[in-house]
């Protein structure tokens, strides 16, 4: 069944991760790569002929500029291609992230369109324009964005986290447990995608297996007072109230402000008086999780 009424924490569309903010993009710095290159050309040639940098003859260093030239121009070109085409994927343009990093959707959307324009192959700003997407509340564009990103083939962890997410929102649960795996193998040492999982997992009923993701979340991260409080929702669920309580009241000590952990154990003390029958989900006043 579904999270039902049991009080949680934040909504799904906060647990979203805002991608990072990347280097330029290659088309800014074509003047540092071509520099490198002649630099290079130069000392391979010194060092085949056993010269100093500080040649003796003007007629030698015209040479050898010359030959530096002719050994520079098909590296560099292909370099630059192949360069281009791989920064493509993980590039994108600092300013459009300025106004992402900014919560300025609006902006990020218009700047990472133009990104797009110019360079339409480039799947980080596919990633990041569906971010700024789904925060300005366009789920279809969202969606449909970071499917272009994957297409094009980015394989962030954090990408197919935000896309599982999305999933979750629509509930299409079956998609959603796909790409938060794939979330969860890629970031092994995340807790946001273990806590995802896990939730995706309770929702589906599954909860030994919910717990497991919870716990594991947990482990790499003991300062996360929602997953803690999931994992009392879960004990709860399997009609384990005293471990449920256990929980929270441990939450609650350490955490004096969580509102739903006191929620929740005002909801157990409802039951034990009698007053609601039980876990019966939805129907128990329990408060929800979105």
């Amino acid at each position: 069944m579904p999270l039902g009424n049991w009080a949680g924490g934040r909504a799904l569309t906060d647990r979203k991760i805002l991608p990072a903010s990347d280097s330029l993009h290659p088309s800014f710095y074509p003047a540092a790569n071509s520099c490198y290159y002649v630099y290079s050309a130069r000392r391979a040639l010194l060092r085949y002929t056993g010269r100093n940098i500080l040649l003796r003859s003007y007629y030698s260093t015209i040479l050898l500029w010359l030959l530096s030239l002719v050994l520079w121009l098909p590296a560099s070109r292909a370099f630059a291609a192949s360069r281009a085409a791989s920064l493509d994927l993980q590039v994108c343009d600092p300013v459009a992230d300025f106004y992402l990093g900014i919560e300025n959707y609006p902006e990020a959307i218009q700047r990472h369109l133009m990104v797009i324009r110019a360079h339409p192959d480039n799947a980080l700003a596919y990633y990041h324009l569906g971010f700024a997407y789904g925060m300005a509340g366009d789920r279809q564009r969202e969606l449909a964005d970071y499917e272009k990103a994957v297409g094009l083939g980015l394989s962030n962890w954090d990408l197919f986290l935000n896309m599982g997410l999305v999933y979750m929102e629509g509930g299409r649960f079956d998609s959603a447990s796909q790409v938060l795996q794939l979330a969860a193998f890629l970031g092994p040492y995340r807790p946001e995608t273990h806590f995802n999982l896990g939730l995706l997992d309770e929702r589906m009923g599954m909860y030994q297996k919910a717990a497991q993701e919870i716990l594991l979340s947990l482990r790499i991260d003991p300062n996360q007072p929602d997953a803690r409080n999931i994992l009392g929702v879960i004990y709860a669920e399997q009609g384990n109230y005293q471990q449920a309580h256990q929980e929270w009241a441990d939450l609650l000590k350490a955490n004096p402000a969580y509102a739903p952990a006191r929620a929740n154990l005002a909801i157990l003390d409802r039951i034990e008086r009698g007053e609601i029958a039980g876990a019966v989900r939805l129907g128990a006043g329990f408060a929800d999780v979105r």
